[in-house]
């Protein structure tokens, strides 16, 4: 059975990681914070105190990090990845970064004859706890098939997407859709309170035609409870936005649409509400509107 590494403890790192403990891989962990590191180690996971002493240890090693810097740093900077590659290894980011910095990482690995796959995921904490993440993957055919059953522990929908950085390019349009849905289901139930309906009949009401999607049949049962935890936590959503206009903006693709989102996520982060969940955009909605949505319990 192959022995993983992941790095990158987060809100989605450690399900995933419980889930592999689960599978039964032998596996090393490595987080900035020890907490959870010990939480892991209690279920049977390795430590490690750098990058390069997780690499060296095993055939696969996983990074789950916010932001590009974050990756680079922790796969080419010192101690990193880069310094304990082996034959053999293959490296696999299930971070959202950049596409050009996932190309960047594979061509610099490749000179070592490291494999690496770009694998976003989507599904949010809840997937990550249940292990049906949607997984998204850019690299090697061939790197793929040897990594699939970890992937198969993690999640449901694993598609290979193309060469190094189409994952990426994949979870970057996967937020273009997010963000336009959690904009607009928060544009509808604001618009249909402030006009005089129950939202709660609306949604009802529009859920079962043209209008259906994932974050109406989930979302609005957990504002209408008050809830707006993550999650997917507002301020990450921002950030793959920026991702995705920057990549637009290298190839002068209009995102209008996009823009507008990637504003009203701004906002949330500065207004403090940045680690509240996507949904919650609406607050912003809310406070433009100058009404606050019914709660129904």
């Amino acid at each position: 059975m192959l022995k993983i590494g992941y790095i990158g403890l987060g809100l989605m790192g450690k399900p995933i990681c419980r889930n592999l403990i689960k599978a039964g891989f032998p596996i090393v962990v490595l987080n900035r914070s020890k907490p959870a590191m010990d939480e892991l180690a209690a279920q049977g996971a390795q430590v490690a105190s750098t990058p390069a002493e997780v690499a060296r240890q095993v055939d696969v090693v996983f990074t789950n990090l916010p932001d590009s810097p974050d990756v680079e740093k922790v796969v080419l900077g010192k101690n990193g990845i880069l310094a304990g590659c082996h034959e053999g290894l293959i490296y696999v980011d299930n971070s959202t970064i950049k596409p050009a910095t996932a190309r960047m990482i594979a061509e610099e690995l490749a000179k070592l004859g490291v494999e690496t796959l770009d694998a976003p995921v989507s599904g949010g904490e809840i997937g990550a706890i249940n292990g049906t993440l949607t997984i998204m993957v850019g690299g090697s055919a061939m790197a793929l098939e040897i990594v699939r059953p970890v992937f198969e522990a993690m999640g449901k929908s694993i598609t290979h997407i193309g060469g190094p950085g189409s994952g990426q390019i994949a979870k970057a349009a996967n937020q273009i859709m997010v963000s336009a849905q959690m904009v607009a289901m928060g544009e509808l139930l604001v618009f249909a309170q402030k006009a005089g309906a129950d939202p709660s009949k609306v949604v009802e009401a529009i859920k079962g035609g043209s209008a259906q999607c994932w974050t109406l049949d989930v979302k609005p049962q957990r504002l209408f409870a008050g809830t707006r935890t993550p999650g997917f936590k507002a301020k990450m959503q921002a950030k793959d936005l920026n991702i995705a206009l920057e990549t637009a903006r290298e190839l002068s693709i209009p995102l209008p649409a996009t823009a507008l989102g990637s504003q009203l996520f701004n906002a949330m982060v500065a207004e403090g509400m940045g680690d509240l969940d996507n949904s919650a955009v609406i607050s912003i909605l809310e406070q433009l509107a100058g009404i606050k949505l019914q709660e129904y319990h």
